[in-house]
């Protein structure tokens, strides 16, 4: 469901000043967040922001299609090792008359 277009788009306040200042000042450093919530705005366009996925910090490149969506549908946090291999299983003994 979305927010309301009343209330705008989160964006953790911290996360905001951080892009504020870096887009005044010009430089392209890679901020950290742990704000998975926040939503991408077109104040984000061209910044690479760490986005931490439990584990690690994931360097998110934003360009022109993520905004909208929210810094967490880019760092994954769960990695999917497959499906196990099926076992070679033994026969059951067949009953006499079938």
């Amino acid at each position: 469901m979305p927010r309301s277009l009343r209330k705008g788009p989160y964006v953790y306040y911290k996360l905001q000043r951080k892009v504020d200042a870096m887009n005044e000042s010009g430089k392209k450093n890679v901020i950290k967040t742990w704000s998975r919530s926040s939503m991408v705005t077109p104040d984000f366009l061209g910044l690479t922001i760490a986005v931490h996925n439990g584990k690690q910090f994931i360097p998110v490149f934003i360009t022109e299609d993520m905004v909208g969506h929210k810094l967490g549908e880019f760092a994954p946090t769960r990695t999917f090792h497959g499906h196990p291999e099926k076992t070679a299983t033994r026969e059951a003994p067949k009953k006499p008359g079938m």
